[in-house]
């Protein structure tokens, strides 16, 4: 067999595009490919529901891959050994209650099981601002990444979803879109978002679960950026509460789209 470069080119182009065309409308689109992200888009798609993640990066897993000052093992503990197992995760006990895992097996593991289960992850490709419809955070607008780091003025395209997730991490820059550009108040109890405080592993991982929450109309929170935009505390180099984070958001919005 002979290769030819444009058959590999257009190969590329058209299946990219048949994907990304495939996605522009959907049920779930999830900003941010880290832990918690990458565990609700294998929950959602495991139910059925049309999900998409971005992630602005070349690489998915954000903070995960690097464990703790780069010394790839991470840490959880009893409670999210479930979604471990379920993952097919490997991992050892480590003391009373807590266990390591590879930083890149878990990371590939979240990924492939989403990727599996019927999520499609587009990376290097950034929400610069959500659509915004009848008060209700209705889709994305998505521009490549390069063109967000080169400052170049090039028109974004927009999505169409029925939820938005955002696990982006410590900025929580889906949110802090909406609240700075629509003035909006958001479903919690201070009506703004307040950032997140300095590190507490057993009081930010009690947190974040039930930060993990609808704060506007068709917007949700998971992951770090749900405890940030609480005033809650970061958790440190511990990753049990990520992933517990992403199931629980996908329990909502399935819960949620039911009674749709």
């Amino acid at each position: 067999m002979q290769l030819q470069e444009t058959v590999i080119a257009r190969a590329i182009i058209e299946r990219y595009t048949a994907k990304l065309l495939d996605n522009l409308e959907g049920d779930v689109a999830i900003v941010g490919g880290g832990p918690s992200g990458l565990a609700a888009a294998y929950y959602l798609a495991k139910a059925g529901l049309k999900t998409a993640l971005f992630e602005r990066k070349l690489s998915v897993g954000g903070g995960m891959w690097g464990g703790a000052m780069m010394m790839n093992e991470i840490v959880f503990q009893d409670e999210a050994k479930p979604v471990f197992d379920e993952i097919g995760i490997a991992y050892e006990p480590f003391g009373d209650g807590y266990y390591t895992a590879s930083s890149v097996e878990a990371v590939t593991g979240l990924a492939y099981a989403a990727v599996r289960a019927g999520a499609a992850i587009f990376n290097l490709v950034s929400a610069e601002d959500v659509v915004l419809i009848n008060d209700r955070v209705a889709g994305l607008v998505l521009n490549w990444t390069a063109v967000e780091l080169a400052h170049l003025h090039v028109d974004p395209i927009a999505t169409r979803h029925k939820y938005v997730v955002d696990s982006t991490g410590h900025d929580f820059s889906v949110v802090n879109t909406l609240t700075r550009k629509a003035g909006v108040s958001l479903n919690i109890d201070s009506n703004r978002a307040l950032g997140e405080k300095p590190m507490w592993a057993d009081k930010g991982e009690g947190e974040i679960v039930n930060n993990t929450r609808e704060v506007y109309p068709g917007l949700y929170v998971t992951g770090m950026a749900a405890n940030a935009v609480h005033g809650g505390y970061r958790m440190g180099p511990i990753f049990g509460g990520m992933v517990l984070s992403g199931r629980r958001v996908a329990q909502l919005i399935i819960e949620n789209h039911n009674k749709r």
